[in-house]
């Protein structure tokens, strides 16, 4: 299970980095959208970050306690 998310991690890793790649300016003249993009420069995008951590973080309770966990119980003997 942990080789299973060290390996998903590191496959977000390697795909983001190309997108992060194309940030750069060709010529040094931004486009309408950059501008538009920088002159909304919103300071709540920690506050939407760290709501969005927890709601990720509240996701590892859904995984499986036990290997009998489940919805019906086990037969009696």
């Amino acid at each position: 299970m942990r080789t299973r998310i060290l390996l998903s991690l590191l496959a977000v890793t390697i795909a983001t980095v190309p997108a992060s790649a194309q940030d750069n300016r060709r010529g040094g003249v931004p486009t309408e959208t950059m501008a538009r993009l920088e002159a909304a420069n919103d300071k709540n995008d920690l506050i939407w970050n760290l709501i969005g951590l927890f709601g990720l973080v509240g996701l590892l309770g859904l995984g499986a306690k036990h290997p009998e966990d489940g919805y019906h119980p086990a037969p009696l003997d």
